[in-house]
């Protein structure tokens, strides 16, 4: 019988082609990596050390950054290639991406906690000056950034009212009604507008406290000095509705798509079953529009979070910072006080802020949602 003989694969048949890689070219990709993360890192210190003055070290301009920055993305997707063979050719597809949002969100941000911790004031000659934690003392004792917090959280509750009113004209322009299509355009036009195109139209225009339509309909109903923005309290209230006038069409959008989703059967069961118009509502509409109101709900604090814009134009804070939303005082404290190092303290302490709440909300529209259902 002739001999027969089988020749065994020298790699086994689960073998990943990072197996298949030298140990020499996976040393080298690793070095070729680890360089270019320190030229970079150096490059980075070298920038943060200059102070302007000759007989320091260091670069004048975030040029050397930038060039050391595109090389490191040249060293590591070439390092990705040695060392992971194929899979690291997938990854080249990533790294586009990354280096992205790198550039664009967390060296940015990064760079915001340092400026945070220095004293920097365009309008001094010292210019830029570390002062450690001093930003951050002073942001806690400040009262006008503390009522600010305070005003975020009414305009925040007052999301609620607005849920109220979207899903009553929701349910309005889902009935069959005349001329529907046209009351849909209508009530998303201010949807369309820019916020401070409404701040002009109606804050300085429609609300002007002498010759205002507004104004002037109040005093022929007894009120002699309708000053929409003069009273901290009124002031809040004139704020919410013209941001709510804004915004509502958002969320009566969402909603009405929502509707338009149910599926009619089940609204005719209900109506089978003897169930009158309020409880078909209670017990069957709304608890199916339960996820896409949490969704609205939630988007439109997200939204109610970056509130500035009517706020700069209408009231710039006024009266005393009565109407100030956080991102207006920050604002402001570039604008007129060219305080940029407590400028960005604050801007960084509202988005830790933003970044805890925003995960509970999530956290807490998750559980609610699986609970009701």
């Amino acid at each position: 019988m002739a001999d027969q003989t089988s020749t065994a694969n020298p790699w086994p048949a689960d073998a990943g082609t990072s197996d298949l890689i030298s140990p020499g070219r996976k040393r080298l990709g690793w070095a070729l990596m680890a360089v270019a993360t320190l030229g970079l890192l150096a490059t980075i210190v070298l920038e943060i050390l200059y102070k302007g003055s000759p007989d320091t070290i260091g670069f004048e301009t975030w040029r050397p950054v930038v060039y050391a920055y595109v090389l490191w993305g040249v060293a590591i997707g070439v390092g990705q290639v040695l060392t992971r063979g194929e899979d690291g050719q997938r990854a080249l597809f990533l790294l586009p991406a990354l280096l992205f949002t790198i550039a664009m969100v967390i060296f940015p941000t990064l760079f915001g906690f340092y400026i945070a911790l220095t004293d920097w004031n365009l309008s001094s000659f010292s210019g830029r000056r570390f002062n450690g934690l001093d930003n951050f003392w002073q942001m806690l004792g400040d009262p006008y950034y503390r009522n600010a917090l305070f005003n975020m959280v009414l305009y925040v509750l007052a999301v609620a009212v607005e849920y109220v009113i979207a899903f009553g004209l929701a349910l309005l322009l889902n009935a069959q009604i005349r001329a529907r299509k046209f009351f849909r355009v209508v009530f998303l036009m201010p949807l369309m507008l820019s916020p401070v195109a409404v701040s002009w139209m109606i804050g300085k225009s429609l609300m002007e406290y002498r010759f205002g339509p507004a104004a002037t309909l109040a005093r022929h109903l007894g009120w002699e000095n309708p000053a929409f923005f003069s009273d901290p309290i009124i002031a809040r209230i004139s704020i919410m509705i013209l941001d709510a006038w804004t915004f509502i069409p958002f969320m009566m959008i969402m909603l009405l798509a929502g509707l338009q989703a149910m599926s009619r059967e089940v609204l005719e069961a209900a109506r089978v079953d003897g169930a009158n118009a309020w409880q078909t509502f209670w017990q069957v509409t709304f608890p199916l529009m339960l996820p896409v109101s949490v969704t609205a709900v939630v988007l439109r604090i997200i939204f109610k979070l970056k509130l500035a814009d009517i706020i700069i134009t209408v009231t710039s804070g006024g009266p005393g910072g009565a109407t100030d939303s956080v991102s207006s005082f920050i604002y402001r404290e570039y604008r007129d006080r060219s305080n940029v190092g407590y400028g960005t303290m604050l801007a960084m302490a509202y988005l830790v802020i933003i970044v805890v709440f925003v995960t509970w909300l999530l956290k807490f529209a998750n559980r609610f949602v699986r609970n009701v259902n």
